[in-house]
């Protein structure tokens, strides 16, 4: 008799892996260099923040940051770093270097509250040079969607000028974001922590008085 998917017993297929401690093993080792390359991209933000005059929420302080690891985010393990980090009271102001397992990389930039008109003034002042850099503007009714596909984002190029304000200027927060394909050769570089300030420097017009 075939098993339902709701079938309490494992299969033989879900019992080799349970028994799979290389498996495990691989994962932990998996875990720790993301954790580094991570680390190392902390490091850097610091750096770059510490060369630009930005708009910044009151209150904020250089030296918070936040590593966080979990299994489920729909059913996968994620990683992320939040940095630079402000989450007081309505403000949020972070730049969120995600590794989400089975999808993709993501660095976003999260604004709500604080100087968020200056920044939407900035994003439509300053949009061509923004647009063309890979970077794409959330299109989800919470902060914490990180699907990549058609209704979930919408590219910032040239072209979408109109359409990307008017997304904007209805909202008191916003996300934009880099996706990065797990299997890019330059994520098999190393080079995690080099694409995250690249796309950090890349956000600098809409930060900037």
């Amino acid at each position: 008799m075939a098993r339902s998917a709701d079938d309490p017993y494992l299969t033989p297929d879900e019992l080799r892996l349970v028994a799979d401690g290389d498996l495990f093993r691989a994962k932990e080792r998996i875990i720790l260099k993301v954790r580094d390359l991570l680390t190392e991209l902390q490091l850097g933000l610091h750096v770059d923040l510490g060369r630009s005059a930005l708009l910044l929420p009151p209150d904020f302080d250089p030296t918070k940051m936040q590593f966080v690891k979990g299994e489920r985010l729909e059913n996968c393990p994620y990683q992320y770093l939040d940095y630079p980090k402000h989450f007081l009271g309505e403000d949020k102001f972070t730049f969120r270097s995600l590794c989400w397992w089975g999808h993709h990389l993501v660095f976003a930039l999260i604004v709500e509250g604080g100087p968020v008109k200056r920044y939407k003034k900035n994003f439509v002042d300053r949009f061509h040079q923004l647009a063309g850099q890979g970077l794409e503007l959330s299109l989800a009714p919470t902060l914490w969607e990180w699907k990549r596909a058609e209704g979930y984002t919408l590219p910032i190029t040239h072209e979408r000028k109109a359409q990307l304000a008017a997304v904007l200027s209805g909202r008191a927060w916003f996300k934009i974001a880099r996706f990065v394909p797990l299997d890019s050769p330059a994520l098999c570089e190393g080079r995690l922590p080099e694409i995250g300030r690249e796309t950090f420097r890349s956000l600098l017009p809409l930060l900037t008085p």
